[in-house]
């Protein structure tokens, strides 16, 4: 019997057999779905933080499933927040009006909060530096789609490991598959920390950290590379990480022909390929991890949603 979520915030939540069923779901969705499926009932999103994939593909995922959107691209600014307003507060409220609320929010762990209290689902769309559960999930189902399985591979992970909160959602589900290697490639001031590392030595998973990112390209199944998030750090900071990691024409072809190149954008300087390779070369993956996007974020709104 697949497990029923009454809100999701958090990676953890997720079993393997609600994993399947929603990589089942996304497959049949992408070839046909039911247009009408959530006619009658509405979603907001509440982005205290921006977004675009994020926040466009599940507005694009509840109209293509017939239902409604209310939008709040700046709530930090643009909702009463500003005036003080507590997140359990504005659920409250809100969940008058909807059936199911979307938040990206810049303090960790406030969407837990706002889950603890709803009596509609709240979805996670990124909290802060701790997680971003549906990326997880999308990008586990590329994964998956694009290496035939979610076991026995060398997974690395490039650049701002400290506050990325894909990567960190992301080892969360690796750990549940065997034989997964994984491979920590950052600055010494962005590595990942001690929470996920102790999460992955209780379940048992392999992992190194590395400065070189040309050393792990050749072993690598799937290179998954992040931005340096300037936002989250010093000037200072940023100086001394930006431009550290990239990849472009010169250390491209070190990747295998079957590896696969994912990033959960946006990307600022650290991919650097022509059109036609990132057009044509079945390596480069992100566009399509993107597109992904949308079928798993429909899986995850039928889920919380459907009668």
């Amino acid at each position: 019997m697949i497990k029923e979520l009454k809100s999701f915030y958090e990676s953890q939540q997720l079993d393997n057999d609600l994993i399947s069923h929603f990589f089942k779901e996304a497959d049949e969705i992408s070839e046909d779905y039911e247009d009408n499926l959530l006619k009658g009932q509405i979603l907001v999103t509440l982005f205290y933080e921006p977004s675009t994939r994020t926040r466009m593909s599940f507005e694009s995922a509840m109209l293509k499933l017939g239902g409604n959107v209310i939008s709040t691209e700046n709530a930090k600014e643009f909702s009463s927040a500003i005036k003080g307003e507590t997140i359990e507060d504005t659920i409250r409220v809100i969940e008058n009006y909807v059936d199911c609320v979307v938040i990206r929010h810049h303090e960790e762990g406030m969407v837990k909060r706002a889950a603890d209290i709803a009596r509609i689902p709240v979805i996670n769309a990124g909290d802060g530096r701790g997680q971003h559960p549906t990326q997880a999930l999308l990008d586990l189902y590329t994964i998956n789609s694009e290496m035939g399985r979610v076991k026995d591979l060398n997974i690395s992970l490039v650049g701002d490991l400290a506050n990325g909160r894909t990567v960190r959602s992301l080892c969360y589900l690796l750990a549940k598959y065997p034989n997964n290697k994984l491979t920590f490639v950052s600055p010494e001031n962005l590595r990942m920390k001690e929470d996920i590392k102790e999460h992955l030595r209780e379940h048992k998973v392999e992992f190194t950290e590395e400065n070189d990112l040309n050393k792990v390209l050749s072993s690598s199944d799937v290179v998954y590379m992040t931005r340096i998030q300037k936002e989250r750090m010093t000037p200072e900071e940023y100086q001394k990480s930006k431009g550290k990691y990239i990849i472009n024409e010169s250390n491209f072809n070190l990747l295998r022909r079957e590896s696969r190149i994912l990033h959960p954008l946006p990307r600022v300087d650290e991919i650097q390929l022509p059109l036609h390779i990132e057009k044509y070369d079945p390596r480069v993956a992100f566009f399509r991890q993107a597109e992904n996007g949308l079928y798993i974020r429909m899986a995850l709104l039928k889920h919380f949603m459907a009668d």
